[in-house]
């Protein structure tokens, strides 16, 4: 392609395209036309002249003519009147040797016939194309017959080739007219779809839009976000690798198809069959948690669809429940630390007082508790990050006011779950516990039973509030649901929904229950039996 056809648009390259390929169809088409044209009329003169000269030669009194002492007497008014009347350009009527008795040229009547003759003396009519004294022509020659059968004479009728190119002339303007007609209903055609053209590729050249799809394309495939496009119509246009990648999809089968029917969580497909604008929403799938940014794509006033991206905060989600965790191990700290300054003034006194024996009966029995539950907690649990979570939502419930419990039969000695999701389920479960048990009248109890072995982990939390509906289980496990109100800036109804992703993530089971309040048991098997299987 050259430089200067490289900085034309596509479609105004495409019209060129077209205008070329037409203009050179229809030159192509009227030049073979005109040959075959050409060739038709030389055929139709010479089946002409054929036809005249035999209805001549079968004239009554030609035979008659023919005997006479000067036939040329009778036969050339005979054969101009025959000239004039069909239209052929000569009507030579000779005897069987070549003399002329008629000529359009009256001084050339009694020389020798110029041309061909013998297939007609033998019997047989012919045609031919031969120089004569008019110039090239098509001609018929033709034995006349006497009452004996013998040949007795010859007749021949002729046109020139030059009133057959005359008349073919004749044709060539109306068809030059066909063609620039036909030019010009091509052109106005390859016009409007350039123009269609152009808008599409909004006047682009090729070599703009090779650029543009390989930036595109590499966009695509670089961009750590996910991205969906979808048309006006809710079908799936486009789909990059991170997007594939976090929703499990499958381009050659889900490209082009509705919204409505995507493998995707019931939450996100409302968001996307919706085409609502959405900021930093929060999705979960089986094993993700995403946030989702949507907003329509517009051009000109134009819907052209919407765009979805989407960021996997999977492990910051897990990051922040173990800092929450970490958060509120420290607040349990500090309120520890200001129990304790509390306790400690009250020994101070009791010593001022003089009774140190109470105050050293006060302050053995408050260590002795608090040491006791850190020390269970440290020999039954093996994992400090799930120790430190138990400690910390042991302190924040009791300053609460909900008395919290761990089992005697808590025991996690080996781990077989990723400590991550061991802290998200714990920490998810007892927050809803607590919450749960805060809402209910007095006595306000949460207890919790871990415990790990070779076939998984158990997970059970108890709360002394009023319960959940068993037709609500499943509802309460989705995002965004909530007992609480959700209209204020906290995102509420996450925490169950994460307790259920992790769940599936690791092929386990929720059970709910209903006692004195709702009871979550969690079964989660190994992950390496997992791996077995």
């Amino acid at each position: 392609m050259s430089s200067r056809s490289a900085g034309l648009s596509l479609a105004t390259q495409l019209f060129l395209l077209q205008v070329s390929v037409v203009a050179l169809v229809l030159i192509s088409g009227g030049v073979l036309t005109f040959l075959h044209t050409r060739g038709d009329n030389e055929v139709s003169a010479q089946r002409r002249v054929l036809d005249v000269a035999q209805t001549l030669a079968r004239s009554p009194d030609l035979d008659g003519a023919l005997r006479e002492r000067d036939p040329a007497r009778r036969l050339q008014p005979l054969a101009e009147s025959v000239r004039h009347a069909t239209g052929v350009d000569f009507v030579v009527i000779m005897n069987r040797d070549g003399v002329r008795y008629s000529h359009p040229d009256p001084g050339r009547i009694g020389g020798l016939f110029l041309g061909h003759v013998e297939p007609a003396l033998r019997g047989r009519p012919f045609t031919e194309t031969y120089t004569g004294t008019l110039g090239p022509s098509v001609r018929a020659v033709v034995p006349v017959f006497g009452s004996n059968s013998r040949v007795d004479g010859l007749v021949a009728v002729g046109i020139t080739r030059a009133k057959i190119s005359e008349q073919i002339l004749h044709r060539i303007p109306s068809l030059a007219g066909v063609i620039a007609l036909g030019f010009g209903l091509a052109a106005l055609g390859a016009l409007l779809v350039s123009r269609r053209l152009r808008r599409q590729t909004l006047g682009l050249g090729p070599a703009e839009i090779t650029r543009m799809y390989e930036h595109h394309d590499a966009v695509l495939h670089a961009v750590r976000e996910g991205l969906l496009v979808f048309g006006p119509d809710r079908r799936l246009l486009l789909a990059n690798d991170e997007a594939i990648r976090l929703l499990g999809l499958h381009p050659d089968d889900d490209e082009g198809r509705p919204a409505t029917d995507l493998p995707l969580p019931a939450s996100l497909r409302e968001l996307v069959v919706s085409g609502r604008n959405a900021v930093d929403e929060i999705h979960l799938t089986d094993d993700r948690t995403i946030v989702i940014n949507q907003a329509p794509a517009m051009r000109d006033g134009r819907p052209l669809g919407t765009v979805t991206t989407l960021r996997d905060h999977t492990e910051l989600k897990a990051l922040s429940g173990e800092l929450d965790s970490v958060r509120g191990f420290a607040e349990a700290l500090r309120a520890q630390a200001h129990e304790a300054a509390n306790r400690l003034h009250t020994v101070v006194s009791l010593i001022e007082l003089n009774r140190p024996g109470e105050a050293v009966t006060f302050a053995t029995a408050e260590l002795a508790a608090a040491q006791q539950l850190t020390d269970r907690l440290l020999a039954a649990i093996a994992e400090p990050v799930l120790a430190a979570l138990l400690l910390g939502k042991g302190s924040e419930a009791n300053e609460r006011g909900v008395e919290f419990l761990v089992t005697e039969d808590t025991e996690v000695v080996k781990v077989g779950v990723d400590s991550r999701d061991l802290v998200t389920l714990v920490g998810n479960l007892v927050d809803n516990a607590i919450e749960a048990a805060l809402e209910a009248p007095p006595p306000r109890k949460v207890a919790v039973t871990v415990r790990a072995d070779e076939q998984g982990t158990v997970v059970c939390v108890r709360d002394s509030g009023t319960g959940l509906d068993p037709g609500r289980v499943a509802d309460a496990f989705t995002r965004g649901w909530s007992t609480k109100d959700t209209s204020g800036t906290k995102t509420r109804g996450l925490g169950l929904a994460l307790v259920r992703q992790a769940v599936t993530r690791h092929g386990g089971t929720i059970d709910v229950t209903r006692d004195q309040g709702a009871v979550f048991t969690v079964h989660l098997p190994r992950t390496d039996a997992l791996e077995d299987r």
